[in-house]
């Protein structure tokens, strides 16, 4: 975009242990980066997961859209990531998790409390992929400010476990139960929202979903 400031943005996309058969992280994570770019940040794409979450090096806003290794993962490894996340936070980074961020990174025990909350083995669960009506909460909150309920083809995870600190900003109807899919925290001075959204690359194309990303990511990074 002429005029804006270039901002520094990193998508950690899964890659190597971190990718699974079911989801397409080259596609989506580009179609993020497209997003990202759009606003005005010069993004990177990375797919050197845990050297990248150690170190994200200057960036204002850090993405992960990143699957569950099958395997178990160093220890000292993801202690490193973990201190690199605590790092980016601490300095007023943001950080933004996508869809299945939330079942990965198992071994990081600090990694729900960071992201806010978890897939959660044997009780989380999602129905068939198909047209949903994703709904604003009640909650006050500079993201969803103006913001309406809006319509898309997508999984809908469901049973999530989430954090005391969350603000719930959009939540799902499955089972006569409300389930969050969006919601947002305050890391100190860094900021943290969750995206349960985003299972193949059609979602980033919904007009309602393409928004909410946008304001997210602008509150991300104090633009909001």
């Amino acid at each position: 975009m002429s005029g804006c400031p270039v901002r520094d943005a990193l998508v950690v996309s899964g890659a190597g242990p971190y990718v699974d058969p079911w989801h397409d992280f080259a596609a989506t994570s580009a179609r993020l980066a497209a997003v990202i770019e759009d606003l005005g940040y010069r993004v990177d794409i990375t797919g050197e997961v845990e050297d990248a979450l150690a170190d994200p090096g200057d960036v204002r806003l850090l993405v992960v859209n990143i699957g569950n290794p099958a395997e178990p993962r160093s220890p000292e490894r993801m202690v490193a990531a973990a201190t690199g996340l605590a790092r980016h936070l601490a300095g007023g980074g943001g950080l933004l998790g996508i869809h299945c961020s939330s079942t990965s990174l198992t071994g990081m025990r600090e990694w729900p409390g960071i992201l806010g909350g978890r897939w959660v083995r044997g009780r989380t669960m999602h129905p068939p992929q198909d047209e949903c009506v994703v709904s604003t909460t009640p909650a006050a909150h500079p993201i969803t400010r103006g913001l309406t309920d809006f319509t898309v083809v997508d999984e809908r995870y469901s049973y999530l476990e989430t954090t005391p600190d969350v603000t719930v900003l959009y939540e799902h109807r499955f089972e006569d139960e409300t389930h969050p899919l969006v919601w947002a925290r305050e890391a100190g001075p860094g900021r943290v929202v969750y995206d349960a959204l985003g299972h193949h690359v059609g979602s980033y194309d919904a007009p309602g979903h393409r928004v909410l990303l946008e304001r997210a990511m602008e509150w991300l990074t104090g633009a909001r």
